[in-house]
């Protein structure tokens, strides 16, 4: 079973695989990450690591049996109780529930351990698998988004409530 894990540097090797198998699926649906992300690819990796030490974001990625990453979810600009959450998920294992999954896990994850009571994502009008995810996973649509918000695309902003 994959799991969900705390990013850690450990897992730099597979993020990287991971990012580069799904490099031009990712690019179908959301801004590609662009040459200077691969080329720097260490130093950013690190710089999110030492982000993620300051609380202000928290990083997961869902580890496959093998040592593989199957996808990253992560929780950006905690503040008041609220933070964003952003999602990819390998392309050889969509279509089988464990981006909703995953998403309904980090909800969770998101109150017991950050302390969390909202979380908001947006996604563009042309990803409908993201769009289906959080539908599935709780997430109701809030409002429109800019292509400011979504690199250049026109999308909705969904929120969850995580108090019970």
């Amino acid at each position: 079973m994959p799991e969900l894990k705390r990013l850690h540097i450990s897992h730099a090797p597979a993020v990287l695989a991971f990012e580069l198998a799904n490099r031009s699926y990712f690019a179908a649906s959301v801004s590609d990450r662009g040459d200077d992300f691969f080329d720097q690819f260490t130093d950013r990796y690190n710089a999110l690591l030492a982000e993620h030490e300051t609380g202000s974001c928290a990083f997961y990625v869902l580890v496959a049996e093998d040592g593989s990453v199957l996808g990253r979810f992560n929780l950006y600009d905690l503040a008041d109780g609220t933070a964003r959450l952003g999602y990819r998920v390998a392309e050889r294992v969509t279509g089988r529930g464990l981006a909703t999954t995953t998403v309904r896990e980090l909800c969770r994850t998101a109150t017991a351990i950050h302390g969390l009571c909202t979380l908001r994502a947006a996604t563009s009008h042309d990803n409908a698998a993201s769009r289906k995810v959080l539908t599935r996973a709780g997430f109701v649509p809030v409002g429109p988004a800019t292509p400011a918000d979504l690199g250049g695309r026109s999308g909705t902003w969904y929120q969850r409530d995580l108090r019970p």
